[in-house]
């Protein structure tokens, strides 16, 4: 094959993969309830801080609006606070997807069976932790889903959050592939950012917490996946590439 010649396709995860944010964010608020905090986050409040890349790093973000006195803290204290809210979070997520409260959006699942059977690479590209890819993909793809990935990205090895392209970059790397012969996915306008800085080009497919972004510069801003088959993505990566 060809460097123009589409090779692989790159996902992002939250929001991309499955419509999950409504589901992180009842595990941020289950979190905070149970260590006694009177911290509340609204769907609205969610949407402003989703603009934060990194369940950590938006935490840590409400936290120096609600403390603006937070430099006079300990800070070794605080890392350790966000990191057990964080751990508690992530905790309740698993066990929501592991009961069965998010799936996977619509065409997903049969893209990446097509760009398999045809011979493509898939990869990850994500911010978000390794447990709740993995929760995830366990549900939807079962127990052997790493098989499916060739290079998966998040961030226990990108720390530097996107839009930085960092984790982008990495799956190049690892795909040993230019990004003239990869497509990513993402329904972020930060997710958008970080793809194309990293020189791909990118399908977008909103989702209800996202919907409100530019997407200037995507590919295709799509309503989801249904209708992206492998032959209409070849077309539309040719047309990218020429």
């Amino acid at each position: 094959m060809t460097a123009g010649c589409l090779q692989a396709l790159i996902f992002d995860v939250d929001g991309t993969l499955a419509d999950t944010e409504s589901v992180h964010l009842a595990a941020f608020n289950q979190a905070f309830a149970e260590l006694g905090m009177d911290w509340v986050w609204t769907t609205d409040m969610y949407v402003g801080l989703l603009d934060i890349s990194g369940g950590k790093e938006r935490i840590r973000h409400y936290w120096n609006q609600v403390h603006p006195d937070i430099q006079a803290l300990n800070a070794q204290a605080l890392i350790d606070r966000i990191a057990r809210i964080h751990e508690l979070k992530t905790a309740y997520y698993e066990n929501a997807v592991n009961s069965g409260a998010v799936n996977l959006r619509p065409g997903v699942l049969a893209l990446m069976h097509e760009a398999l059977a045809a011979g493509l690479q898939l990869a990850i590209a994500t911010t978000t932790s390794p447990v709740n890819i993995a929760a995830l993909l366990r549900h939807a793809m079962g127990s052997d889903w790493r098989l499916n990935f060739s290079a998966i990205g998040d961030a226990s090895t990108a720390p530097i959050k996107k839009p930085h392209p960092q984790v982008y970059l990495q799956m190049l790397d690892t795909l040993k592939l230019p990004a003239s012969a990869c497509l990513a996915f993402e329904d972020s306008s930060n997710g958008l950012r970080a793809a194309t800085a990293a020189g791909l080009a990118t399908i977008i497919t909103p989702n209800p917490f996202t919907a409100h972004h530019d997407f200037a510069g995507a590919l295709k801003v799509l309503p989801d996946l249904t209708h992206a088959t492998l032959s209409a993505l070849r077309q539309w990566h040719a047309a990218a590439t020429l």
